[in-house]
């Protein structure tokens, strides 16, 4: 593909997947968002809960899921199958052009199980590469890629892969040729002061000023991988990394939007 175009990546998070309304209300505006873009899902709550219907104990270390032989299945059923699906023809009846990819489908995402050091993942997957051209091929006949974070090693094993790093994958491998946005949209008003509170959102982090709030524990857990994500993305070429609510995707893109913008530049 020898045109650049401007494609905006979103990912969305478990808790948007898992309540019908937040995900009904995101899928009227992803599908009002013109131009080439790409849909990112996870589905961590609903692969938890089901876990524990199976017996299965869900355990999480650093926002991060510990992912043995039976927690695989699981995730695959749910990311891959049951949350894809349901997204995929969501948007179909808003008349977008939707097509349901994990990383094994045309070999989209390679990964390498991640090596033990101070904790064993389990069955998760460092993504190795990206497919660009499988992409460039799909933005380019109007499908809509809705990308499920599931990957594999070229050896027939499936791996659970974090959606906020596929996300920024997909972002950087897409970045060499083309402009990308990423929007990290959750449940959430952005990256919050106060967690208790949805309008202490910070509007601006730059890298500093996010290694201070770590320190300060302002920011823990599930939202470390986000930012860690987001600050790698920035630093390689990606143009612009946005967190918020879900439903406020479409309007940040057009910078109308509460949320965090991740910024570059020191202060």
């Amino acid at each position: 593909m020898e045109e650049k175009l401007q494609i905006n990546i979103v990912k969305i998070g478990g808790n948007v997947v898992d309540n019908p309304e937040a995900l009904q209300t995101f899928v009227e505006e992803f599908s009002q968002i013109e131009g080439p873009k790409i849909l990112v899902h996870g589905g961590g709550v609903l692969a938890s809960r089901l876990s524990e219907k199976l017996g299965i104990e869900p355990k999480m270390v650093n926002g991060r899921r510990i992912t043995d032989e039976n927690t695989l299945d699981v995730v695959t059923m749910v990311y891959a199958g049951l949350v894809n699906k349901k997204i995929v023809a969501l948007l179909q009846a808003k008349g977008e052009n939707a097509i349901g990819l994990s990383g094994a489908d045309g070999n989209l995402i390679t990964s390498e199980k991640r090596p033990i050091k101070d904790i064993d993942y389990g069955f998760v997957g460092d993504i190795v590469a990206v497919n660009v051209p499988l992409l460039e091929t799909i933005l380019s006949h109007n499908y809509v890629p809705i990308v499920a974070a599931i990957t594999h090693d070229k050896n027939g094993q499936l791996l659970n892969t974090n959606a906020d790093t596929i996300t920024a994958e997909l972002g950087l491998g897409l970045a060499r040729h083309h402009d990308v946005s990423l929007f990290y949209g959750f449940d959430k008003n952005g990256v919050l002061k106060d967690i208790n509170d949805d309008q202490s959102n910070i509007s601006e982090i730059n890298f500093e000023k996010y290694q201070d709030l770590q320190a300060e524990k302002t920011i823990h857990s599930g939202m470390i991988p986000k930012l860690d994500n987001a600050f790698k993305a920035i630093s390689k070429g990606i143009s612009q990394v946005w967190l918020g609510k879900a439903e406020d995707v479409r309007k940040a893109i057009n910078s109308k939007s509460k949320g965090t913008f991740i910024k570059t530049q020191t202060s």
